[in-house]
């Protein structure tokens, strides 16, 4: 009964402290498919990449659809990666990174001159990750994992388009629009929160994802609007290999703050009222596993948005992603003492203490 309790009062906590943001076209969060993971094993590598494809032409007003358009399309495929390693039973040690293959944004009536596209890797996030919490009970079991994340811009955040001013002659440069910026260019700190129940019987897990980025000022007076998201998972496994699981996840996202001594001629590019967001998501996934490898595929439904001004909603948004799991010492996989449990149906799995695999879910079982 504790550890119930104990989600209910962290999910509470996150919904009642989050208010959220980022620009129209863009998203607030810059870490992509789905960082619901507790910790490592002690010694244990993980190799994580997915493919995150989002594409949208539907434009919103508060929670209503709207045929006025700033634009025709925005459109992105980006690349994440992710290298973990589990440094103690508790503590795991994550670096992250992401790569766009293109950010486009096509201009109303595909008018050339407000079409902005780029390409780049885009921050770079430093992301450890502890286990506080591992409760084994008869009939359930309960982790909570915390996490403090800090996200660094690598890419390109003040690219510019010159347009030449009709009187004058003079050519004015403005950043163009954040969709497609590669980085917001600001250093963000990230809270994040996982708790995970798997009741033993029936093999059901239920666990939730909670994720604050407190965004920082870039060089150019901009701060993007804080980020916060909830995500309520409940998964079940097939045939020890075939994972099922159904996302709700509610995301809030605040206005941007502009340097008000610095004049933007690129209305709408930086309307400050059309941004910030409030939006909730059905997300069913679908996972398999195969010796050492996990691949996954999810796509995210939006079944409620609203905006604070007429601005691009979420249309389509889906993610395909390959996880690699392994053990840094050979040692550690080749010789089981008496101290040490293993998976049966993978015994690569080890730990110092009876756990479940996290690969299949089953009880891990003392060597002999």
């Amino acid at each position: 009964m504790k550890p119930v309790v104990l989600l209910i009062i962290s999910v509470l906590f996150f919904v009642n402290h989050s208010f959220a943001q980022c620009c129209a076209g863009g998203s607030g969060n810059p870490v992509a498919g789905g960082t619901s993971q507790g910790v490592l094993s002690s010694g244990q590598v993980e190799v994580n990449t997915n493919f995150q494809f989002i594409n949208t032409d539907k434009f919103y007003t508060h929670d209503s659809p709207d045929t006025n358009k700033y634009f025709d399309r925005f459109h992105s495929s980006y690349m994440y990666f992710r290298l973990g390693y589990g440094v103690t039973e508790k503590l795991t040690l994550s670096i992250e990174t992401g790569y766009f293959f293109q950010k486009e944004e096509i201009g109303l009536h595909n008018d050339p001159s407000r079409t902005y596209n780029s390409s780049g890797f885009g921050d770079l996030i430093i992301f450890p990750r502890y286990g506080l919490i591992n409760v084994k009970a008869k009939k359930i079991n309960y982790e909570m994992t915390v996490g403090l994340g800090y996200k660094i811009p690598v890419g390109s955040y003040n690219d510019s388009t010159g347009s030449v001013e009709p009187f004058s002659g003079q050519t004015f440069y403005v950043p163009n629009p954040q969709a497609v910026q590669l980085t917001s260019g600001a250093q963000d700190v990230i809270l994040y929160l996982f708790n995970s129940i798997r009741f033993l019987r029936t093999d059901i897990r239920v666990f939730s994802s909670m994720i604050y980025i407190k965004k920082g000022w870039n060089p150019l007076g901009e701060r993007l609007g804080d980020f916060a998201s909830i995500g309520l998972f409940a998964g079940k496994t097939f045939f020890s290999n075939l994972g099922t699981t159904l996302q709700v996840r509610g995301e809030w996202t605040d206005e941007i703050t502009l340097n008000e001594n610095i004049l933007l001629y690129a209305y709408p590019n930086y309307d400050v009222e059309a941004t910030g967001y409030k939006k909730i998501f059905v997300s069913p996934q679908v996972s398999y596993s195969f010796g050492k490898f996990t691949a996954y595929g999810l796509i995210d439904l939006p079944v409620y948005q609203y905006v604070t001004k007429t601005q691009v909603g979420t249309k389509l948004q889906a993610t395909v992603g390959l996880s690699f799991r392994f053990f840094a010492m050979k040692s550690n996989t080749d010789k089981i003492d008496l101290g040490n449990y293993s998976c049966p149906m993978h015994p690569e799995v080890i730990s110092s203490f009876r756990t479940s695999c996290p690969k299949c879910g089953m009880d891990l079982e003392k060597g002999k």
